[in-house]
């Protein structure tokens, strides 16, 4: 059974809103953090599925777990934000100047040990900066709308954008072959990172000096 944390967590303002966690000027435009609606699966869909093989294999996708386009609607529409912090999986939006750009899903297992999916949909932003603008927002996020006690990051060593992201933020703790991994990914060797809920206000410092005039 899965074990909640009491702490006190941000609830939705109703079923259907538009819940705003964050927002962060960027070189891109105006970024915002935001409780995924219905809406914003089909961009999703379309990203997984319009990609090409070679960008999803660079990725290390398996795709029997991704699944057909129905499977993944349905696993996207389970995971919109209901006010539980316990949900299982949770999915948040990221717009740029209001509109859709990308995605993040965070899966929750047990207090220690939960996983966060981070995607620019948009391939001509995912050079702008927006990822390390809103790392510590992101990071804040997850640890409001749950009771979980730490994230953890697996990410590819040769995914050299992300890891060179995360490196800014939190070291690797060790590298490590996963039979498993989580969300769709096949196995292989992955960097692991961990963040816990005392490291958000480490992480906002580090950020501002990314961000000063």
């Amino acid at each position: 059974m899965r074990s909640k944390n009491a702490l006190t967590v941000r609830l939705p303002r109703g079923l259907g809103n538009n819940v705003i966690h964050a927002e962060q000027k960027t070189a891109e435009g105006l970024a915002t953090l935001c409780d995924a609606q219905e809406a914003d699966i089909a961009p999703i869909i379309d990203y997984w599925y319009s990609s090409s093989e070679e960008y999803l294999a660079d990725m290390g996708v398996d795709l029997a777990r991704l699944g057909t386009p129905e499977q993944a609607r349905l696993r996207y529409l389970r995971a919109l934000r209901n006010g539980d912090p316990a949900q299982t999986s949770i999915l948040f939006a990221i717009k740029l100047d209001g509109r859709f750009a990308g995605f993040t899903l965070l899966n929750q297992y047990e207090p220690q040990t939960n996983y966060s999916h981070w995607h620019i949909a948009d391939s001509a932003r995912r050079r702008g900066g927006i990822s390390t603008a809103l790392y510590p927002h992101r990071i804040k996020m997850y640890f409001d709308t749950t009771g979980m006690e730490r994230l953890i990051h697996q990410t590819r060593p040769r995914n050299v954008g992300v890891n060179r992201m995360l490196d800014k933020y939190v070291g690797i703790a060790e590298t490590s072959f996963v039979e498993r991994p989580d969300g769709v990914a096949a196995a292989g060797i992955f960097n692991m990172r961990y963040v816990y809920r005392r490291d958000i206000g480490r992480l906002f410092e580090i950020a501002g000096r990314f961000t000063a005039p």
